[in-house]
C-alpha cells in the first residue's frame, strides 16, 4: 500500500539534496529484497496516476535510460495489468529512450517483468494522450536533454494533457531548481510531481514551482535518513495570530522608522510611493508607531498620508538625530531611496540595532566597500540586519550575474548571509531565507500576483513591523523575518482565491489587516 501525501502551503517539511537522497536510496536497497525499492516506487506512481486521471483513455509512460525510467516501467506494467481485458480501461503506451541492453540492473529487471506481462514498447510516443508520465530523467541530471529525449519532452509539454513527473520533472536540477529542459516557462496543462524518498529543494524554488505543479511525496516507507540535518526547510504559512498582553500599548508594540522615498527634484524620477507603501505595510502589520523620513527636496514636501494619517512624517535629519528612537526602533531603509540614500547609510548602519535594508540601500552597499564592512560588522555587536534583494540586487551584492544567482538560489542566499553576516531574504519564486547558523528555509506561500511594482516595499515594511514587535513576543529575529515573508505570500494566495482584481501593492498593504 502506497502512502502518498500532497505537499501544501501549510507545511513544515525537511528538504534533502541529491547526495543525501542517493545515500538513503543505497541504504534502503541494501536492506530490502532485490528490486523491492523500485517496485514500491513504480506502484506508487501507478496508483497516483489512476487517482489523478481515473477516466484517462490513453496513458503515455515516457521512460528514460536510468533508474527513473525503471520506476516508469514498473508503473507502466501496473497500469497495463490493471487495464488488461477490462472494457473502458485506458490504453497504455510505454516508450523507452536509449539502449535497453544498457539499463542498470533494477531497471533491466523492471523491463523484463513488463515484457513478460505481455506489455510491449512503442517505437514512438502516441499522437494524443490524456496523461503523460515523465520518467525520463531523475535527480542525477547534469546535462541539458538532447536528441530523442528532448523531442519527447517537447511533445509532452506541447500537449494539453496532464503530466505526472517521477521524482523530479525531467531537466530540473533537484538541488537548485534550475531547469535545463525544452518546455515553455509556464506550463499549459496540469502538472504533478511525485517526489520519492525525500523532498528536494529544487522542487520549490527558481523554476521548480512552475515545472513541478502540485507536489506529492512518497517516502517508500523509509524509516529515517542517515544525515538528519536537512539541506533546507520548506516552511509554509501558519494561521496563528501573535498574541498580545491586554495591557499592551503603542509603545510596547514596537516602532518602525522608514527612510527612503527620493523625490522628483534630484533626478527627475520620484520614488516617494515606495517609502509610503513600506510605512503603510508596517502600520497594518501591527507596529505601534511608524515614522517616515522622505528623501525629498521639494519646496512643499509630503507631510501626511491621507490614506494613513497615523503615519508620522519627520525631516530625515531630525529622525536620524533622535538617538533614543534609533536605538529602540526597527529602521527600514532604502525603499525608493535612489542615490540620495547613500549619504545616510553610514549613520544608519552605525546607529540602528534593528535594520531592514532594501532596494537602493542594497545597490549603494554593493558598490561601496566601506558600507559593506559596516554591514558585516553589525553582527559582532549582536545587532539584527535583514536584507531583501531580488535576484538582480543579489547579483550586484555578490559581484556576479542574475543568471548565476538563479542557477543556485540557495547557494546565493547562503553567500549573502555569510559575506554580510545578515538574514538574507532572496525574493522570487520560492523565496529563500538564510541566516548564519540557521537551516535555510524556502517559503511555500506566494504566487505571481506579487509580480507588480511595490510589493517588495510592502514586504520590507511588514518585515520591519515583525522585527519591531518581536521583542515583546519573544520571537527570535529569524522567526520574525520569516513570519513576514510567509504572511506576505499568504496574503497573495488569499487574494487570488477571493478576487479577480490585480493585486497592487497598496491593496496588499491594506489586506495585511486580515492577517493579524
Amino acid at each position: 500500500m502506497t502512502q502518498v501525501r500532497r505537499i501544501g502551503i501549510f507545511c513544515n517539511e525537511p528538504l534533502h539534496d541529491s547526495a543525501a537522497t542517493h545515500l538513503l536510496e543505497r541504504t534502503m536497497t541494501a536492506s530490502l529484497p532485490a528490486h523491492e525499492l523500485m517496485a514500491r516506487a513504480g506502484r506508487s506512481v501507478a496508483d497516483l496516476a489512476m487517482a489523478l486521471t481515473p477516466h484517462a483513455r490513453r496513458i503515455w509512460i515516457a521512460c528514460g535510460p536510468g533508474n527513473n525510467g525503471g520506476d516508469g516501467l514498473v508503473a507502466a506494467r501496473q497500469l497495463f495489468l490493471h487495464a488488461k481485458g477490462r472494457h473502458g480501461r485506458p490504453e497504455v503506451v510505454a516508450t523507452l529512450t536509449g539502449d535497453p541492453g544498457r539499463l542498470p540492473p533494477d531497471a533491466a529487471h523492471a523491463l523484463s517483468q513488463a515484457l513478460e506481462s505481455g506489455m510491449s514498447l512503442a517505437p514512438s510516443p502516441p499522437h494524443d494522450f490524456d496523461l503523460a508520465i515523465d520518467a525520463l530523467l531523475g535527480i542525477g541530471t547534469v546535462r541539458r536533454p538532447s536528441g530523442e529525449m528532448a523531442s519527447y519532452l517537447s511533445h509532452m509539454h506541447r500537449s494539453s494533457a496532464t503530466v505526472l513527473s517521477v521524482d523530479v520533472p525531467s531537466g530540473l536540477l533537484a538541488d537548485t531548481g534550475e531547469y535545463l529542459g525544452p518546455a515553455a516557462a509556464v506550463p499549459n496543462a496540469p502538472r504533478h510531481t511525485l517526489s520519492l524518498l525525500t523532498l528536494k529543494p529544487g522542487l520549490f524554488t527558481a523554476a521548480g514551482r512552475d515545472q513541478t505543479g502540485t507536489v506529492w511525496l512518497d517516502t517508500l516507507r523509509a524509516t529515517a535518513i542517515d544525515d538528519p540535518t536537512p539541506t533546507a526547510i520548506l516552511h509554509g504559512a501558519t494561521m496563528a495570530r501573535p498574541s498580545r498582553a491586554h495591557a499592551a500599548h503603542k509603545g510596547s508594540n514596537g516602532d518602525v522608522v522608514v527612510v527612503g522615498g527620493q523625490g522628483v527634484a534630484p533626478s527627475g524620477a520620484g520614488m516617494t510611493g515606495a517609502a509610503i507603501l513600506a510605512a503603510r505595510a508596517a502600520l497594518h502589520a501591527g507596529a505601534g508607531r511608524v515614522y517616515v523620513g522622505l528623501l525629498t527636496h521639494e519646496a512643499q514636501p509630503t507631510s501626511w498620508d491621507p490614506q494613513c494619517p497615523e503615519l508620522m512624517f519627520r525631516r530625515t535629519d531630525t529622525l536620524l538625530a533622535d538617538e533614543a528612537l534609533l536605538q529602540q526602533a526597527t529602521v527600514v531603509c532604502g525603499c525608493g531611496g535612489g542615490q540620495a540614500i547613500a549619504g545616510h547609510l553610514p549613520r544608519i548602519l552605525s546607529s540602528c540595532p534593528s535594520l531592514v535594508l532594501d532596494a537602493d540601500a542594497l545597490n549603494a552597499i554593493a558598490g561601496d566597500e566601506t558600507l559593506r564592512r559596516l554591514v558585516a560588522e553589525r553582527h559582532g555587536r549582536n545587532w539584527v540586519t535583514a536584507v531583501t534583494p531580488h535576484p538582480l540586487e543579489a547579483a550586484r551584492l555578490l559581484a556576479t550575474t542574475t543568471a548565476s544567482v538563479m542557477k543556485d538560489r540557495l547557494g546565493a542566499a547562503r553567500m549573502l548571509s555569510e559575506q554580510l553576516n545578515v538574514i538574507a531574504v532572496l525574493k522570487g519564486s520560492g523565496t529563500v531565507i538564510h541566516a548564519p547558523g540557521e537551516t535555510p528555509r524556502i517559503n511555500a506561500s506566494g504566487n505571481p500576483a506579487l509580480s507588480t511594482a511595490g510589493t517588495g516595499d510592502v514586504l520590507a515594511g511588514w518585515m520591519g513591523a515583525s522585527l519591531a514587535n518581536s521583542t515583546s513576543r519573544s520571537a527570535p529575529p529569524y522567526e520574525a523575518v520569516f513570519e513576514a515573508v510567509s504572511g506576505h505570500g499568504r496574503m497573495a494566495d488569499h487574494w487570488v482565491a477571493d478576487n479577480d482584481q490585480t493585486l497592487t501593492a497598496s491593496r496588499l498593504a491594506k489586506s495585511i489587516r486580515g492577517a493579524r
